[in-house]
């Protein structure tokens, strides 16, 4: 049964991007009567999003699809004060010049997927406002409608206090202000819906009761659920840390087979929440069994891929997954390059420290324990020996390829 009519509640809710709506049918008809502009706010802790923030992210695209108009809120001025929610203690603190270089890669990670150049897009940057505040009058504007009470029930708020936890009165602050973006972007862009993370919906709700008592405005939150596999880890972490968007901090091709390994039982609701394909694609894909289940999971790393880093780069990472896990062969394209200095590899590399400097592995002891495992190999050899020394005569048209494990796999190149 079609519970919303608006076309992109309805795919929103088709999809499974939906957690938490507020007025769910006054929402559903503002957006059967207007074109509505929504947000959603990224903070510049990093300088790439990564496969966590994917959610969100498509929500925008789906917004502009179905004709309406998406914010990518870059946090230049809350990243300043810095997010408590989900934290067990205090962000570190970002120079200004950190900020503007997250900023950047922000900006490259939202424009795979946004086009801002169309002009039905935008991106705009929260310092704008929050840097030129004052702060007597914006006290007596803006503080004057939270409670300490009421603040002390939020979970980013009481977590903290109850596992006696340091919560610096920066980051206590941090609430306020993004009540205040949307505040802000109601007034200059007629903002109507705010989405986010489930962890965010106090945080939206606060914008939500601040522009009704100061502007009487009537505004919405939407919220999506968080996203974790079917073994229940928490979406975009991986043993080797975040899955970055950006091709500087994670090549494409680690980024497909990223995809190209979901669990079984993921492959369907990621097709939904992380691909485009049609709906009813989808539910045939997701109907496959044994061995037929990886031709779908190629799919949806492909398009995954293509999404992310463009078609061209999708179809190298495929065509080198192929080469290397289905035939065998070694291939060139298509797989990590990390370039090493010549001088550096012509004096000899412990084999230890070449896996750790080639990202393979966090550190040198882990590079020991992965060759004790039988997991470490070098030009389709296995290394059996940690002491073992690389130089350049360990070279092989031109490169060396790492492998740990089965799946992870960098070409060292000399240069």
């Amino acid at each position: 049964m079609r519970r919303f009519r608006s076309d992109f509640l309805h795919e929103l809710e088709s999809r499974g991007y939906i957690h938490q709506v507020s007025e769910p049918e006054a929402l559903d008809e503002l957006f059967l009567r207007e074109r509505v502009t929504a947000y959603v706010g990224f903070d510049c802790t990093a300088d790439s999003l990564h496969v966590g923030h994917l959610v969100s992210i498509m929500m925008l695209r789906i917004l502009e699809r179905t004709g309406h108009r998406p914010i990518a809120l870059v946090g230049g001025g809350t990243t300043k004060v810095g997010d408590p929610s989900g934290r067990d203690e205090s962000r570190q603190l970002l120079s200004e010049e950190q900020i503007e270089r997250n900023k950047a890669g922000l900006r490259r990670s939202l424009g795979k997927f946004l086009d801002f150049e169309k002009g039905s897009v935008l991106l705009l940057d929260n310092a704008e406002w929050l840097d030129e505040l004052r702060y007597i009058p914006f006290l007596r504007e803006v503080g004057t409608h939270f409670t300490i009470n009421r603040m002390l029930t939020f979970d980013s708020v009481r977590l903290r206090l109850e596992r006696e936890q340091p919560l610096t009165f920066l980051e206590f602050n941090y609430m306020i202000m993004q009540a205040y973006d949307f505040l802000q972007l109601a007034r200059r862009w007629n903002c109507r819906l705010q989405m986010g993370g489930s962890d965010q919906w106090g945080n939206i709700v606060n914008g939500i009761e601040l522009a009704r008592r100061i502007d009487g405005r009537h505004l919405f939150a939407l919220t999506t659920p968080l996203i974790t596999t079917a073994s229940g880890q928490k979406m975009g972490k991986t043993a080797a840390g975040a899955v970055w968007l950006n091709a500087d901090r994670l090549p494409p091709f680690d980024y497909y087979q990223f995809w190209r390994n979901t669990e079984d039982g993921d492959v369907g609701r990621f097709l939904r929440l992380f691909t485009e394909l049609p709906l009813a694609e989808i539910e045939r894909l997701e109907k496959l069994e044994g061995a037929e289940l990886n031709e779908a999971k190629k799919i949806l790393a492909f398009e995954a891929t293509a999404l992310c880093h463009g078609r061209e780069e999708a179809e190298k990472a495929a065509a080198a997954a192929r080469a290397l896990f289905e035939r065998g062969a070694t291939p060139r394209e298509g797989l990590p390059v990390v370039e090493l200095d010549r001088a550096r590899l012509a004096q000899g590399i412990p084999v230890i420290e070449l896996f750790q400097l080639a990202g393979l592995v966090p550190s040198n002891s882990e590079a020991r324990r992965l060759v004790r495992a039988r997991g470490a190999r070098l030009n389709n050899r296995l290394v059996e020996d940690e002491t073992m020394v690389v130089d350049l005569g360990a070279l092989e048209d031109g490169a060396l390829e790492l492998a740990a494990g089965k799946k992870r796999h960098v070409l060292v190149r000399p240069v």
